[in-house]
């Protein structure tokens, strides 16, 4: 009889570690600051590889008509260009073109480039590390949502910086979308999570 009460003891330890384990994991599916953090990370890793699709389609509408440049419409018809007039054949070199000589009859040597070697087109980026969200009020024409401080690395070929922006994310036609973006310095660092100020366009 102990024997028996015991096992039924162990199934419902069980079954009650079970059923609170399915609850933690809906209440972080359902948690509204663990969407915001995802969709944040999302959207600048696109914008950090310049895949302005997917940046813009994690935008608000208001964010994407302030990126006109990034997320105005493409036509998918193939433009044409009038054809440019030819340019005029150069004219044959004559004796007057011919470089300056010296005494001797040498000719002046050509004197070294001054123009940098050819480098990246832009820097190479690291992985994003996202801050906790906080709550932000509504500011002008901003909607309230969540601030998120993301983090990462800026690499060029002679040297490596970090680079931080608060992103206002907030709630748009059935989802998370990014509605505000403003740089993080390294001063604005000093007074605790600068993001509440800087999203609302005050000084940290």
């Amino acid at each position: 009889m102990k024997r028996h009460a015991l096992t039924l003891l162990v199934a419902g330890l069980a079954l009650t570690a079970c059923t609170g384990e399915a609850a933690d994991d809906d209440a972080k599916q359902k948690d509204p600051s663990a969407a915001a953090r995802a969709v944040a990370r999302e959207y600048q890793q696109a914008a950090n590889v310049q895949e302005w699709r997917t940046a813009c389609r994690l935008s608000t509408a208001a964010l994407r008509r302030a990126m006109t440049e990034q997320c105005a419409p493409r036509s998918s018809e193939p433009t044409t260009t009038a054809p440019t007039p030819s340019a005029p054949a150069s004219p044959s070199p004559t004796a007057s073109d011919s470089p300056p000589t010296y005494a001797d009859g040498s000719t002046m040597k050509p004197l070294p480039s001054k123009t940098r070697a050819p480098g990246p087109d832009r820097a190479s980026t690291g992985p994003i590390k996202t801050g906790k969200p906080v709550k932000v009020p509504a500011v002008d024409d901003h909607p309230a949502g969540y601030g998120v401080l993301v983090t990462y690395t800026v690499s060029w070929p002679t040297d490596t910086s970090t680079s931080r922006k608060a992103l206002r994310v907030v709630q748009q036609g059935g989802g998370w979308r990014i509605d505000q973006h403003e740089d993080v310095h390294d001063g604005d660092l000093g007074h605790g999570d600068p993001v509440p100020a800087i999203l609302a366009g005050r000084p940290s």
